[in-house]
């Protein structure tokens, strides 16, 4: 069965929900787009003040997908801020602040949640509260009810930034969320660049319009039992780190998935390579970091069965024609805007390799062992520093 996000999808197959909110992502950004354009001026009064700071921290956190749109956005967010910008999971935060915090600096701390109940969620930014002598809240999420956009909703430090209400996926896992949240951070710094929303939409729209259905099928039809997902520069790492767990996720684990940069996977992760490898390449668009993405590309391709191994790229050069997946509109683009719209191909492979093994996308954990909304944290109070043993 071929299964694209804009394929009708017949009742009863349990991926109603994925399938939509994986083709409705270009819409949903031009609503991002609109609410934060909106929101400009309350937006600009929250962080004018936080930048002007030389010694502000910027941390991005949130957890699973959520941490991985702060991987991918860190080094935009960066270059566009002149400040120092961290990526640091809540589960990092919640597990050792001290360490996540080693330093009293100004912090703003920007949380990512789909549905803000996560238990991580608030706790993160209680426990910034309780470490740092200032700390300020952007919290981007998709659940106006969540505890997390409750919690700092009325907060004189806090802005809260609410999605449009379909980003709020209702699908086990976060498609839309994640790069609606992405994209909402990029614009609130002003960090996507000249080109806006409309190229990484043309982009995304050409993919979940059936643009690479029979090139994703050519992949699958190897039926990989591993698939590695390989990204070198900030934010290709990021989206590979995300595409790998969306794989994981989708397939209830029932493929192997890993991600890497092309460097460091020859540094021991490469002994997942077999011939039931496929490995997908995010080629970056940076000239420098590029070249290292294609030394990878040539010697895995030199010793994987043909077919194994797809660039995924916004321009040709240096690159064969065969097993190479091309998004021209991204050319020249930002490695973050090139990854909001790249990681719909992330989303349809585990949509499909999900069917194929007659899995439920909208929910692959039936007897709940993994959910929606992460269960089972027990929060611990936490020590005072000079107890504290790092």
């Amino acid at each position: 069965m071929t299964t694209s996000a804009h394929d009708a999808m017949p009742t009863g197959d349990g991926a109603d929900h994925t399938v939509a909110e994986i083709a409705q992502q270009p819409a949903v950004w031009r609503e991002v787009g609109a609410i934060v354009a909106d929101g400009r001026d309350r937006l600009d009064t929250f962080l004018e003040p936080l930048l002007a700071e030389k010694d502000l921290r910027i941390v991005l956190t949130g957890a699973g997908t959520s941490a991985f749109a702060g991987e991918v956005v860190r080094a935009a967010l960066a270059r566009a801020t002149g400040r120092r910008v961290d990526a640091v999971s809540t589960t990092d935060i919640v597990a050792d602040p001290y360490a996540s915090f080693p330093d009293d600096v100004p912090t703003l701390l920007v949380s990512f949640a789909r549905s803000g109940d996560s238990p991580e969620s608030v706790a993160a930014t209680r426990l910034a509260e309780q470490v740092l002598t200032r700390v300020n809240h952007l919290v981007i999420t998709c659940n106006s009810a969540g505890r997390l956009a409750r919690t700092h909703g009325e907060s004189a430090a806090s802005h809260v930034l609410l999605m449009p209400a379909a980003a709020n996926d209702q699908g086990f896992a976060m498609t839309s969320s994640f790069t609606s949240m992405l994209l909402a951070s990029l614009l609130a710094f002003d960090a996507l660049g000249t080109d806006g929303i409309e190229a990484p939409a043309a982009a995304a729209e050409h993919i979940t319009a059936g643009g690479l259905d029979q090139a994703i099928d050519t992949l699958l039809a190897h039926r990989p039992e591993r698939l590695v997902y390989l990204g070198s520069s900030s934010a290709l790492k990021g989206l590979a780190q995300e595409s790998a767990l969306k794989l994981l996720e989708l397939t209830g684990g029932a493929l192997v998935a890993s991600s890497e940069s092309s460097l460091g996977f020859r540094h021991g992760p490469k002994s997942v390579l077999n011939d039931r490898t496929a490995v997908v390449v995010y080629v970056s668009n940076n000239p420098y970091t590029r070249r290292y993405d294609l030394d990878i590309i040539t010697e895995l391709r030199a010793g994987l069965p043909p077919g194994s191994v797809v660039a995924v790229t916004a321009s040709p050069d240096g690159l064969p024609g065969d097993d190479t997946w091309l998004l021209p509109e991204l050319a020249g683009a930002d490695d973050a805007a090139l990854a909001l719209a790249a990681v719909a191909i992330a989303q349809l492979i585990a949509l499909r390799s999900s069917m194929a093994h007659g899995i439920r996308p909208d929910n692959p954990f039936p007897s709940g062992e993994v959910n929606r909304v992460v269960q089972g944290v027990t929060l611990h109070p936490l020590p005072e520093r000079r107890n504290h043993v790092a």
